[in-house]
């Protein structure tokens, strides 16, 4: 992995790419809902946006409707 990452630094923009939108997001949502639990996790766990999507669509929308 290191060694695709230092000979294709275009992937590495990719996942910045990829990620920060959906991290942003969900951080915003977490917070908004006061979420901390969410945040922290949020904050310090990367899934390649994965566990952030789940939040977005799924986690925060039931908070939501109670």
């Amino acid at each position: 992995m290191e060694q695709l990452l230092t000979q294709n630094p275009w992937v590495l923009a990719a996942i910045i790419i990829w990620c920060l939108p959906w991290k942003g997001v969900a951080l915003w949502k977490a917070a908004r809902q006061n979420d901390k639990w969410w945040f922290v996790v949020l904050m310090i766990i990367n899934t390649l946006a994965l566990l952030e999507i789940l939040y977005i669509f799924n986690f925060s929308k039931r908070k939501a409707a109670q």
